[in-house]
Formats: structure tokens, C-alpha cells, sequence
């Protein structure tokens, strides 16, 4: 018999401190491998197997594709790649994002559970926004371990709070009791998994992750259409439920819980009124050159007609301003600003 040797673990904004933290209490004879996933920008290196090898007694790594699992390691995500745990090694993909991240916790989760069953430990650590509950739930559901860090004890505590308001729970912890917990159950048997079979819906989810074409073209989906299209690529959304937890995912394998949804839509609704403001002050600068050149030749009802659709470019370019200020926006406008807000290119953690 084994015992629980796959250990699961995403966290997002204020991870990096949460996860040295909990390393450094594992021990370098831990007869288990784990597994992260944090949230980090795309395009920024991740320096956290360094960090995470310095903070305790395991090496930590960016693994490469199919490369084999081994007890007493640290196999990170890397950005802007999907980690998956398959019977005796990772992959390493560039599969459709969840919960609008790639690398997504769900992911690394959902396929550990597929794969390893009751030896699957998952804990959810500080982070913004759900993403890990619909893994730890998948974890759950194959027998699994789960573990949260207690929200009140947590840099930011949506996700763990949203884990707990959908997961049984097996254990609410303090950080520093997260590692010493995770020691213990490694060396501790784990159930049979017969009575645990893999659901249908976990093996195909697992499969689009992976982007395996039979998954993505059999025709067959994982949920019921809704109403809602993708923010991703637009295309018409299923919903998933998930006991009482509701999420939706797209043909293609885009995937989102209800506040991942939200959070789409209003980055989407944000772009369009950054492009509305960018074609209205083109609108005015076109508008006021026309009524330059309309004066010069003497045509003083063209400089009118200009001069209206100048006034009226404006009002509608004012009303914009106020309305992506007022939801936020630090950017500060004027004639000359530069319309398209900044990326944050920093190596951090983000919800």
C-alpha cells in the first residue's frame, strides 16, 4: 500500500512567502513528490525553484515534458504552462487557460486526482478569486486529502475562503502547521482507490487540458449550454456543476468559475471602452483639422458641421474617461496620453 505521495499545492498573490514557508518544513527524506502551481505574468521568469530549494530541504525544479516523477522533489510550474501529474510523470503543456491562468491550479489538481487517486494531498494556500476549489474538489471526489491554509491566517484569503465554502475539509490550518501536516500524511497509508473509480467528466476535463484532439472533436461536452459566450475566444459556454459549485467551459477548453466569468467580462468590456476613447480622440483630432481648413477656405458652415461632431466626440470621450476612472483606472488622460493601459511585468504572484 501506498501512502499519500502526490502532493498538490496552489497558491497565487502572496504565495512566494506562503510556499518557503511550508517547504521549509518538509523533510529531505519526504517519501512523496510535490507539485505547484502559482499564479505568475506569462511573460516573467520564475525564479521560485530557487527560492523554494533555498527555503528548505528538497531540490525544487522546473520540470521538462514527461519527465519522471521522483520522490523528495519540487516540481514547479512553469509560467504560461499548464503543470499535469500523469502515472509516473508530468506533462508539461500550453493548454487552454482556467480561471483566465495558465499555469491554473485546477488543472494540476484535477489531473493528480485522475491519476493517483486517495494518494493525492491538496492544499490551497493565499490567493485572490477561487481558482483551486473545483481541483481540491476534484481531489475529494477521488478519495483525496484536503488541506487549506485557514483564511484569517492568510495574505489574501479569497481562494482558501471559497474552498471552504464548497470542499469537506479535512484540515483548516495555520500556515506553519501546513508542512508538518503534509510530513506526517505522506508516511500514512492511503485508501484504496477501487472505491473511488475516475468520473467521465474528470477525464475529459483532464484531456482538454492536455489539448488531445479526440477530447476536444468527439462532439461530446462536459456540461449544458448556456447563454453565456467565452471571454476568451467567444465561443458559447457549458456549465459545469460541481455539487453546489457552478463553473463553465467553453468547446476549445477554456474554463471558469462564476467570478473568473465576471472578471472576463469586465476586462473585456474595459478593452472596448479603451478602443471606443482611442477612435473618439482620432474623432476629435480629424474633426478639429477639418475645421482649421474649413476657416481657410472660407467655408464657414463646413467648419460648423465639424465643429459639432468635435463637441460631440468630446462629450461622448469625457463620458468614457469618467467611467474607466471610476472603476479604477490610475491612467491619467489628456490629448496626448497614450490609450492603452500598461502591463504589469513584474515577477510576482497576481490573483
Amino acid at each position: 500500500m501506498s501512502g499519500h505521495d502526490v502532493i498538490v499545492i496552489g497558491a497565487s498573490a502572496g504565495g512566494v512567502e506562503a510556499l518557503a514557508t511550508l517547504v521549509s518544513a518538509l523533510p529531505a527524506d519526504l517519501p512523496a513528490a510535490v507539485f505547484v502551481v502559482l499564479h505568475i505574468p506569462a511573460q516573467s521568469p520564475s525564479l521560485l525553484p530557487e527560492i523554494l530549494s533555498r527555503s528548505g530541504a528538497l531540490r525544487a525544479i522546473h520540470p521538462a515534458d514527461n519527465a519522471v516523477i521522483q520522490h523528495g522533489c519540487i516540481y514547479v510550474a512553469l509560467p504560461d504552462h499548464h503543470l499535469l501529474v500523469e502515472e509516473g510523470h508530468v506533462r508539461v503543456v500550453r493548454g487552454p487557460k482556467e480561471n483566465r491562468h495558465r499555469p491554473a491550479i485546477d488543472v494540476l489538481f484535477r489531473s493528480a486526482a485522475r491519476a493517483y487517486g486517495t494518494r493525492v494531498v491538496g492544499v490551497i494556500l493565499t490567493g485572490s478569486l477561487d481558482d483551486g476549489t473545483a481541483g481540491l474538489l476534484a481531489v475529494k471526489r477521488r478519495g483525496g486529502i484536503a488541506v487549506v491554509q485557514d483564511p484569517d491566517n492568510a495574505l489574501y484569503a479569497s481562494m482558501p475562503r471559497s474552498a471552504l465554502a464548497h470542499v469537506d475539509m479535512d484540515y483548516i490550518l495555520p500556515l506553519p502547521d501546513i508542512g508538518p501536516v503534509v510530513a506526517r500524511l505522506a508516511r500514512e497509508q492511503a485508501a484504496e482507490q477501487e472505491a473511488y473509480p475516475v468520473p467521465k467528466d474528470m477525464e475529459m476535463e483532464t484531456k482538454m487540458a492536455e489539448m488531445d484532439v479526440n477530447a476536444l472533436n468527439n462532439g461530446e461536452s462536459v456540461g449544458t449550454p448556456s447563454v453565456f459566450s467565452c471571454p476568451e475566444c467567444g465561443g458559447v459556454l457549458w456549465e459545469v456543476h460541481d455539487e453546489n459549485l457552478l463553473r463553465f467551459r467553453c468547446r476549445v477548453g477554456h474554463a471558469y468559475s462564476v467570478d473568473s466569468v465576471l472578471a472576463g467580462q469586465s476586462e473585456a468590456v474595459e478593452q472596448a471602452l479603451w478602443a471606443a476613447l482611442k477612435t473618439l480622440e482620432e474623432n476629435i483630432s480629424l474633426s478639429r483639422r477639418m475645421v482649421k481648413e474649413a476657416h481657410g477656405k472660407g467655408k464657414d458652415w463646413l467648419a460648423k458641421r465639424f465643429t459639432e461632431k468635435w463637441q460631440q466626440a468630446e462629450q461622448h470621450a469625457a463620458q468614457i474617461r469618467r467611467v474607466l476612472l471610476n472603476n479604477g483606472m490610475n491612467t491619467t488622460l489628456d490629448d496626448n496620453a497614450n490609450l492603452a493601459p500598461k502591463e504589469n511585468n513584474e515577477n510576482s504572484a497576481t490573483s
